[in-house]
């Protein structure tokens, strides 16, 4: 196990959000969105995302929690001052809800122990909005 004091600040989160009509079904109260999140590492060593939890939640308050390995197929590595961007999905019961989550990450240094040897740590995903165009107006 090696000793690297890790701040989580260091890794930054960025999400832009669109609401995708030609996926969506209203009249079958189905809305689907498209996210795209931005990870980027302000710190001096690599880090790897290797799991997230998601809490999807929508206008009439029903909940859905996600947990798995990576984001879309992926553990990526993001090395210091790098970014990892990728893009995913979530469909709904209404036209408006939102997400939050956590991802689970590692500081990958050095690059050749198992990512089990080394400090983990988290990374929280702030509250973001899913909503059609007009569902806030």
């Amino acid at each position: 196990m090696t000793n690297i004091e890790f701040n989580p600040a260091l890794v930054g989160i960025n999400v832009v959000t669109t609401y995708l009509p030609s996926h969506s079904q209203p009249e079958e109260d189905r809305y689907t969105f498209a996210y795209t999140i931005t990870i980027s590492n302000a710190s001096d060593v690599p880090v790897q995302l290797l799991s997230r939890h998601w809490v999807i939640t929508d206008a009439d308050s029903d909940v859905e929690e996600v947990r798995g390995d990576g984001v879309v197929g992926e553990q990526p590595v993001i090395g210091p001052g790098d970014s990892f961007r990728y893009t995913s999905g979530a469909t709904l019961a209404t036209p408006v809800g939102c997400m939050e989550g956590t991802y689970f990450m590692v500081v990958r240094e050095p690059m050749e122990v198992n990512p089990r040897d080394l400090p983990t740590f988290e990374v929280p995903i702030p509250a973001f909005t899913l909503h059609t165009p007009t569902a806030l107006n």
